[in-house]
């Protein structure tokens, strides 16, 4: 076991468990950029690394109460034939032999995309609920096309990049449910619809042959006691700091990756 590994995935868990954001956005990132792993292996293992920590979270938020299973569903309709589309598409491609070239480009900009809608979140929430006067409006009617085509672009997304399951996607329940999920419930149902949705591309992945199972080891042996700790601390800090620091790391990376 490496404890660099495991210490980057305790510090990942950590803020998967308190904003329901951070495992792929920042895991893939280190992995690459930190410890030298082939993007594509990144991916993989991470899709792995996502799936099982945030069982783990989930089941504390939704021991909580915190998830909203309703939404959970309708985003699933969406994100898991998208995702098995995507992998029947990426298997035709030898994934597993895709080094460079444009994967690092993409996670950058997915990455970029992540940290404006995680910094964005709570003005976002205010602007909605300002232009649906809490709510009662015929946009009500288009929440489930509007949340089952917002999976499927997760689907795309995550399946590709790993990136996506947690802050786009917290960001997206924000825009079509601003009045029927507070903020704990946005991040309890983010964790709980990341579940399926990384098992299933971790699944496609393993297949693939784009998944390290060592290294997966060493970072779930750090992750799981770090997501445990950050979903019982959710209630008692800062969610606004925490979510600031996370966007500036996320534009660092990204900026990055972009250039790699």
């Amino acid at each position: 076991m490496d404890f660099a590994h495991a210490l980057s995935g305790f510090l990942v868990g950590l803020l998967v468990g308190v904003t329901g954001v951070g495992g792929g956005s920042l895991m893939a990132p280190l992995l690459i950029l930190i410890f030298g792993v082939a993007p594509t292996t990144a991916i993989g293992t991470d899709l792995w690394f996502a799936s099982i920590t945030k069982s783990v979270g989930g089941s504390i938020h939704h021991a909580k109460q915190n998830a909203d299973l309703n939404v959970v569903m309708r985003l699933a309709m969406g994100s898991i034939p998208a995702a098995i589309v995507t992998l029947v598409i990426l298997n035709a491609m030898n994934w597993a032999q895709v080094k460079h070239g444009w994967l690092p480009f993409a996670l950058g900009l997915v990455l970029l995309v992540t940290a404006a809608g995680t910094i964005a979140r709570p003005t976002l929430h205010r602007w909605v609920l300002s232009m649906r006067g809490g709510g009662k409006t015929g946009a009500m009617r288009l929440q489930l096309p509007l949340t089952i085509f917002a999976g499927a672009v997760l689907g795309v997304l995550v399946t590709l990049t790993s990136v996506g399951a947690g802050a786009l996607a917290a960001t997206l329940l924000v825009f079509l449910y601003p009045v029927r999920l507070n903020a704990k419930q946005i991040v309890g149902t983010d964790i709980v619809h990341a579940i399926p949705l990384t098992l299933v591309a971790g699944i496609g992945h393993l297949l693939i042959g784009s998944v390290d199972g060592h290294l997966l080891l060493s970072l779930l042996v750090g992750s799981i006691p770090g997501i445990v700790t950050g979903s019982l601390l959710v209630h008692r800090v800062s969610e606004k700091l925490i979510r600031i620091a996370l966007s500036i790391v996320l534009v660092i990376a990204g900026a990055r990756l972009i250039v790699f």
